[in-house]
């Protein structure tokens, strides 16, 4: 088992540094004890959108707010002292402009107390992210599979194969190019991300695009196995606690109906 040794803050600059050198280690972290978790072994704690499916039951990130972000990037910070802490731009809060980018960015750095921010799109960003790199928030990119754009993709499929492999090149290029230091590559052939990791000056962050990305990351309900709705062939479930906790539960409720729970061991007398 891996353990982070050293108790420095990373920063985004030092993320963009570990270009082809040991992977990065990232997960999604979404509350404080999770964060704690996490931030012993991982390199990047993201405060992902995916926190509305997950956490708060929502079909799609599409309903996901910026104060939603902002509480539980608040949440995730408390729980850090190494790993460098990323949140989401979600739907809808930065695609009008770099002016709102920016206005999103800077109240999520402000009152999180998070390091950078990530957005999805590839050459249409690429304006934006170079507008907030230029003044002073570091920004994550993602391309590939954009959740936020599902209606648009027509729903959650794999993205460049065949002819589509040079647009998702092009994404990978201009959002390297416009500054970002690292960007995610979602669902993508793999051979594709080799490219794409082999080309771009930033590290490439896998999820669902194969071995040779410069890091990966999963979703840490996914991975633990308490997120159950749906299970991506991406995903390697490491542990299967939402099975433990459901016997857990019902063990619990069997204790209370049969009155075993709680016990003179967990009772208190009139005296210590």
């Amino acid at each position: 088992m891996s353990v982070n040794v050293s108790h420095k803050t990373l920063t985004a600059t030092d993320i963009r540094l570990r270009k082809g050198r040991e992977p990065l280690v990232c997960l999604t972290a979404y509350t404080t004890p999770i964060a704690k978790l996490v931030d012993a072994h991982c390199d990047v704690a993201l405060v992902g959108d995916s926190v509305g499916m997950v956490l708060h039951g929502l079909p799609s990130t599409l309903s996901v707010t910026l104060d939603m972000m902002i509480l539980h990037g608040k949440a995730v910070v408390r729980g850090l002292s190494h790993a460098l802490c990323v949140v989401d731009l979600p739907f809808g809060t930065y695609e009008e402009s770099p002016e709102q980018a920016f206005r999103s960015a800077a109240r999520i750095l402000a009152e999180t107390g998070a390091a950078a921010v990530k957005l999805e799109g590839g050459v249409h960003m690429a304006t934006t992210i170079d507008f907030l790199v230029r003044r002073g928030v570091p920004v994550m990119g993602h391309i590939g599979l954009t959740p936020q754009s599902v209606n648009t993709l027509g729903g959650y499929k794999v993205q460049g194969r065949d002819a589509d492999a040079e647009r998702v090149l092009s994404d990978a290029r201009a959002v390297s190019e416009a500054g970002a230091f690292a960007v995610v590559l979602e669902k993508i052939p793999h051979s594709l991300a080799n490219l794409i990791t082999s080309t771009v000056a930033c590290p490439t962050i896998g999820i669902g695009a194969g071995p040779d990305c410069d890091g990966q990351i999963l979703v840490v309900d996914d991975m633990l196995g308490l997120f159950a709705d749906f299970r991506p062939k991406f995903v390697k479930r490491y542990a299967n606690l939402a099975v433990q906790a459901e016997k857990a539960i019902s063990v619990y409720a069997e204790e209370v109906r049969n009155r075993q729970f709680p016990s003179q061991e967990h009772s208190f007398g009139e005296r210590a």
